[in-house]
């Protein structure tokens, strides 16, 4: 295999001895070689000098031609410009596959929101990124947001080269250097990152896990092969919504349970796991199969209770779930308003509606919305059903509503085989027919398990 190669981002202008320690030390691992991204706008005689010692293919300085624009910009300014420079310079490098296959950078705040946007906008999830900063200790969120961006933290300041800052960045090139083999042989080697069939999302909270974990057994046990499906959960936790929807962009995912929708409120009402305002937009545009329900769309999440907004203190039903978190039951209104959200992304959105399949669990939609459980309120759930219902009956989207709580294994059935029939693995007309004629002919996708297991499926007539 040809020696893989990192890409370094750094300024020269500033960090030049900090940057070519990186770089003798990624090659001195004698598994990669390397090329430098120079983010900086001029280069100083001094540092020309000792960049020209180098191959000369192996700086790239995108920025130099726009200096005249750059050089009077504000901080804030500059790092904006120089991502949108520098994005596609990069995106071009990995996707080429050999141009790079890892990308590291060591920096104080400004480079680390530089370095860090152009590894999330350029660098698809797996590729290798190792961020070394002096930010690192602190919250990192809106450094990594969704992506696997490795932060380690750089003790001292990455201001000149001392003996503490050697070891740290000699342990940085160690490690992208055999992420970045690693990361090199995956292309090569199909076997080295094994592949489980077709990839199915499905988003899960905890108050959603049982039908979650149910229609995880339903998929991946008989009658179907264990390489059939791989199954990814992603927490829906804004973070786990938005790395999803990065996945099903890069074209990571075949399939989606969109099971738990909870962001959803979240983004309405200010709670604190908000996936952003474009939730539901990515797999309805990519057209691939997906299946949507209303998991934990009875609460909007808060911090601990002195958190939560003054305007929903008084006579609201807030449920201390721990003492970090705060859950507030939605009302009817604002499942109303839930429902007009989703109504609005699976309409606008969906290229290809028969792909799409809205199943909603009349009895429930969580744990805490349950007979007896401190969110049951049938009104509220009516409102967010009757909002979807009738806002997609126009639509060729299909919606089931089902007389189950979400987390009934029988409703788990009925996702498994809704998600096995838009993916044209069990078609829905054939089930019936068979069905007609023998028992268990009739079904190759989930509900033969569920059925042999539970004797709940109801046969039509002959």
């Amino acid at each position: 295999m040809v020696k893989p190669t990192v890409l370094i981002v750094g300024t020269p202008d500033t960090k030049l001895d900090e940057i070519l320690y990186l770089r003798d030390q990624i090659l001195a691992e004698h598994t990669c070689n390397t090329k430098i991204l120079n983010v900086s706008h001029t280069t100083p005689p001094k540092v020309r000098t000792r960049l020209d010692s180098l191959a000369a293919d192996e700086v790239i300085s995108p920025l130099e031609e726009h200096s005249s624009t750059l050089k009077d910009l504000s901080r804030g300014e500059y790092i904006d410009k120089a991502i949108e420079l520098c994005t596609p310079v990069v995106k071009d490098l990995v996707s080429k596959a050999v141009a790079v296959h890892g990308i590291i950078s060591a920096a104080g705040s400004s480079g680390s929101s530089l370095a860090t946007a152009l590894m999330r906008h350029a660098c698809p999830v797996g590729f290798p990124k190792l961020m070394v900063s002096t930010m690192a200790s602190g919250d990192i969120k809106h450094y990594v947001e969704e992506t696997d961006i490795t932060m380690m933290y750089s003790v001292v300041d990455i201001a000149g080269i001392n003996s503490i800052l050697k070891r740290i960045l000699a342990n940085a090139a160690a490690a992208i250097s055999a992420m970045t083999v690693s990361y090199a042989k995956s292309l090569v080697d199909a076997s080295a990152v094994e592949s489980k069939g077709k990839r199915i999302a499905i988003t899960m909270f905890g108050n959603t896990t049982p039908c979650v974990d149910a229609v995880r057994q339903i998929l991946t046990s008989a009658p179907h092969d264990a390489s059939d499906y791989e199954i990814y959960v992603f927490h829906a936790t804004g973070s786990g919504g938005r790395a999803m929807e990065r996945l099903i962009a890069e074209g990571q995912i075949d399939a989606v349970v969109d099971l738990t929708t909870t962001e959803i409120p979240d983004e309405l009402f200010g709670g604190v796991l908000s996936a952003g305002p474009d939730r539901l937009e990515v797999a309805a545009k990519k057209g691939i199969p997906l299946v949507v329900s209303v998991g934990a769309c009875d609460m909007v999440n808060f911090g601990p209770k002195d958190s939560v907004p003054e305007k929903y203190t008084k006579d609201r039903n807030l449920f201390v779930h721990n003492p970090a978190v705060t859950l507030m039951r939605t009302t009817p209104e604002e499942n109303a308003q839930i429902g007009q959200f989703i109504v609005d992304k699976l309409a606008t959105h969906a290229s290809n509606p028969s792909a799409i399949r809205v199943l909603l669990p009349e009895r429930g939609v969580s744990m805490l919305d349950a007979p007896g459980k401190p969110f049951h309120d049938p009104k509220a759930d009516k409102a967010l059903f009757d909002t979807i219902e009738e806002g997609l009956e126009a639509t060729k989207i299909d919606v089931e509503r089902h007389d189950l709580h979400i987390n009934d294994e029988l409703f788990a059935g009925h996702v498994a085989s809704a998600i096995l029939e838009v993916m044209g693995v069990t078609q829905r007309n054939y089930r019936l027919a068979n069905a007609r004629r023998r028992k268990w002919s009739f079904d190759h996708g989930a509900s033969v398990m569920l059925a042999r297991k539970n004797s709940q499926i109801e046969i039509p007539d002959a």
